[in-house]
């Protein structure tokens, strides 16, 4: 695992993922620089594009001031393998916020700030974005299947941690460092965001959902795997919550 200029210089911190990600790199880093200038970590999960190659030439281009720190996976790890990759990281190096968000343009870098304002009052320690919140901001309709699995799973969490969360599986996150040091994360794959919910509430921390947009710029895309099988994905999400549930002891 490559770590490039991984002295921190800020206290927040903003982690995105990518994998296969050419098309959206340059327009999701310019728009995350127009509204702050903290360190960002992108974790190139073992990209078969041009992915790595654009980030590095990005990393050198004056137009992008602020530190730029670069973790190459030599393979696919897994999206939620990024994620606690990227926490390890920002606990490692003594940052106090993290910031998450995808890479494929479907999170508004603009609500950054209103994510890190949010999380820096400490009245909580997970600022949650969430697509159905607010039915103003639904720009785009949600993959049927999609919806569907998202409702099921999300009503099954509110069930577990009394959170009353409308969107179990969105991406764009604020955290507070210091709580996620309580949790002892290990899922790699896609299902990550219900194994972080349910250690959440064990471990006692609090969560507020903020409204997002919902975007969908490629309504074709896939998982790459089984998981584009709506009921193989829906049976791996229902593993992952009785697995976490049984480990954590609830009920």
């Amino acid at each position: 695992m490559n770590k490039i200029n991984n002295k921190p210089k800020t206290e927040n911190l903003i982690l995105i993922p990518i994998y296969n990600e050419q098309k959206h790199i340059f327009n999701v880093l310019r728009e995350v620089r127009k509204y702050l200038k903290d360190d960002i970590l992108v974790i190139n999960d073992g990209s078969t594009d041009e992915s790595k190659e654009i980030i590095e030439e990005i990393s050198s281009c004056a137009k992008l001031k602020g530190e730029l720190i670069i973790i190459n996976h030599s393979i696919n790890e897994g999206y939620g393998q990024s994620l606690i990759d990227g926490i390890n990281f920002a606990q490692n190096n003594n940052y106090k916020y993290l910031v998450t968000l995808d890479c494929d343009e479907q999170h508004e870098p603009h609500l950054i700030p209103q994510f890190l304002k949010e999380i820096k009052k400490g009245k909580v320690d997970i600022v949650s974005g969430s697509r159905y919140l607010s039915p103003q901001r639904q720009i785009d309709t949600p993959p049927q299947d999609r919806y569907r699995i998202n409702r099921q799973i999300t009503k099954l969490i509110n069930k577990i941690t009394n959170y009353g969360l409308t969107d179990s599986f969105c991406g764009f996150k604020a955290y507070r460092v210091e709580s996620l040091k309580k949790l002892k994360l290990s899922e790699k794959g896609y299902g990550f965001p219900l194994q972080l919910l349910i250690q959440a509430y064990k471990n006692n921390l609090t969560i507020k959902e903020l409204p997002v947009s919902m975007i969908y710029k490629d309504k074709t895309r896939t998982f790459g795997n089984y998981l584009d099988d709506p009921e193989k994905r829906l049976a791996y999400y229902q593993k992952i919550i009785d697995n976490e549930v049984k480990r954590c002891s609830i009920y």
